[in-house]
């Protein structure tokens, strides 16, 4: 099955967002957020950024993947990086382009890139690289570009972890992530559906996952300033389920630009790994 390689680089039109404080609000509450300034309402939790491009980024991605694809998709990798906050009032410009398609013996990956920037004065506020997955889509062409890579050495891991931050999921989050994200995906709201696809049952969205990990990351690296986070990525690697405790652990990996940078993977309290190859970046 061949993607449009014919697409990639192409950019989409922009679509303008209006962030108000009730959203934000929605969805700090939406996963267990803790941090005051999200509760609030004035500043956004990092992984709000994916709100207000849903749209377009999904329009990028449909423009190279055939439509006999998509029901073999799942979220692959996301990788942001935070130029400037989302607050309440800001009008948010968003463009997204198919960068990459890359056939692996498994599957066949998407990798499109979105940016963000406040309307005001152009400024960049967020840069964003989704990778998709398309399970056992093989035999085409690929072409394009990679995502940034954010892999964890060997050497990281080997050293003694600078923090580990253990949180629990409710039962009823996927319903309350999906009224605050848009993100209604049946295999997270009916169970029916989500067994006859072939998983255990309702399973939480990746997304809110990240979220879950992006303020553990402000609480346990960041001193629990949301403000000092310059970038968060992921590689998704098992689903959580409702009502699971996931357990996050942090390694220095050096610095970069004036920011210290962290490896991270989470982890069930079963041992079953989450989340991995994590990157977080804070501002020193």
């Amino acid at each position: 099955m061949q993607f449009g390689l014919e697409s990639l680089g192409e950019w989409s039109e922009a679509v303008n967002s209006e962030i108000d404080a009730e959203s934000i609000k929605a969805y700090a509450a939406a996963t267990n957020d803790p941090i005051a300034a999200h509760l609030s309402g004035g500043q956004a939790p990092p992984v709000y950024a994916v709100v207000p491009v849903w749209g377009v980024m999904s329009t990028a991605m449909m423009g190279v993947v055939p439509a006999d694809a998509l029901m073999t998709v799942v979220h692959g990798e996301q990788d942001m990086r935070f130029h400037r906050q989302v607050t309440a009032g800001m009008t948010l410009s968003s463009i997204a382009s198919p960068i990459g398609v890359h056939v692996k013996p498994n599957g066949t990956t998407v990798v499109v890139r979105v940016d963000s920037r406040d309307v005001a004065d152009d400024s960049l506020v967020v840069e964003q690289y989704v990778t998709t997955f398309y399970r056992g889509i093989t035999g085409g062409e690929g072409a394009g570009l990679v995502a940034p890579d954010h892999r964890l050495s060997d050497e990281t891991m080997a050293a003694d972890p600078v923090a580990t931050f253990e949180q629990t999921i409710d039962t009823d989050q996927t319903f309350r992530y999906a009224d605050a994200s848009g993100d209604r995906m049946p295999i997270h709201l009916d169970v029916d559906f989500a067994t006859k696809v072939g998983l255990p049952g309702i399973i939480i969205h990746g997304l809110c996952t990240m979220a879950f990990t992006s303020w553990a990351a402000i609480e346990a690296v960041a001193d629990g300033d949301p403000t000092r986070l310059r970038r968060l990525a992921v590689r998704f690697s098992k689903p959580v389920l409702p009502g699971q405790t996931i357990v996050s652990t942090f390694w220095a990996a050096g610095e970069v630009e004036g920011a210290k940078v962290f490896g991270f993977e989470t982890r069930t309290s079963d041992g079953d790994l989450v989340i991995k190859d994590g990157l977080v970046e804070v501002a020193n």
